[in-house]
């Protein structure tokens, strides 16, 4: 074991528990680490004749409080200068060499070029199905626009070619659409796809389905759906218009369509928490990328993570662990 530098060996000294440390330790007991890096380790560098490649672990612990916290590349870099916490989550010291932006950089691309993020996911959910959290008799699909930078200044003077622009009500917004699938018991993410903002929701609805569940909850968006998802076991659950229920007639058959209506909503409400997750307890406010294939990768390791985030009381329940709490 290396020798702390008197900073880390500060940090070890100190009483007080900040929210963020409580943080790290709750992921800390959740993130199932021996399978993320069985999936990682085929593709990653071994030691040979060149600079000696940082431990694998730390990288992936890097990678992952990079999407955490919402760091690009530099800041992530100075934060781990900066903060003992994060130094002791990745096992890092600074009495040893720190990953510098472009070696964080490059594990990024590594996951990028082996499409890793979605094996990421699938064992993630394969982990929790086997503890019962996932159980995938049915879904709820919807979407939702993640805005990109409209200016054109910048190197290119032009704008991302791969995202374009969608009007929502009275607003128009420019970016791209992440589409996700959702265990209707849990609200657990099973499938993630992506597209530009003008691309239909419906569209996605087929690639949505993972195939097992007997029932889809949506909203009025994706009226059209049951034909295009061309399964005749499924029990669709579609809102209705509200300019439609607003025509029908004040009496008891227009309250009774209300209270099929509220139903459906409450259902489909779970499809909310992951985007609230990842938008708000993960800051994706905009993307981080130029192009959707950086930008997927993104999006599906946050949904990754945010899954484990939604459920991390029930698993550390189930490992008899007690959460800990800020001072």
């Amino acid at each position: 074991m290396s020798q702390l530098s008197f900073s880390d060996a500060e940090y070890a000294g100190k009483r007080k528990k900040t929210r963020r440390e409580v943080f790290l330790q709750e992921m800390e007991l959740v993130v199932p680490w021996k399978v993320l890096l069985k999936i990682i380790e085929p593709h990653y560098p071994v030691a040979g004749r060149g600079r000696r490649p940082y431990a694998l672990e730390s990288m992936l612990r890097v990678h992952l409080m990079q999407n955490w916290f919402a760091l690009s590349d530099p800041a992530m870099e100075d934060a781990l200068y900066e903060m003992a916490s994060l130094r002791s989550f990745t096992r890092l010291s600074l009495n040893e060499p720190i990953p510098d932006e472009t070696t964080i950089l490059n594990f990024r691309h590594l996951l990028e070029a082996n499409d890793l993020a979605e094996d990421i996911l699938e064992s993630i959910n394969a982990l929790l199905a086997r503890k019962g959290l996932l159980l995938k008799q049915g879904s709820i699909v919807d979407a939702t626009i993640i805005a990109a930078p409209s200016s054109t200044k910048n190197a290119s003077g032009e704008r991302d070619p791969e995202m374009h622009q969608t009007r929502k009500g009275n607003q128009w917004f420019f970016g791209m659409k992440a589409h996700i699938g959702v265990d209707a018991d849990s609200g657990l993410v099973h499938t993630v796809t992506t597209t530009a903002a003008n691309e239909s929701d419906v569209e996605q609805v087929a690639d949505l389905l993972h195939g097992k569940e007997k029932q889809v909850w949506a909203d009025s968006g994706y009226r059209g759906a049951p034909s295009r998802a061309d399964r005749e076991d499924l029990q669709w659950h579609i809102a209705a218009r509200p300019s439609d229920i607003a025509k029908l007639p004040e009496g008891r058959a227009k309250m009774k369509v209300r209270k099929v209506e509220h139903r459906k909503a409450s259902v489909r409400a779970k499809v909310e928490h992951p985007f609230r997750v990842i938008k708000r307890q993960f800051g994706l406010v905009k993307v981080r990328f130029r192009g959707l294939a950086k930008n997927t990768t993104h999006v599906v390791t946050l949904f990754a993570l945010s899954n484990l985030w939604m459920v991390r009381k029930q698993l550390m329940a189930a490992m008899g662990a007690v959460r800990p709490k800020a001072a």
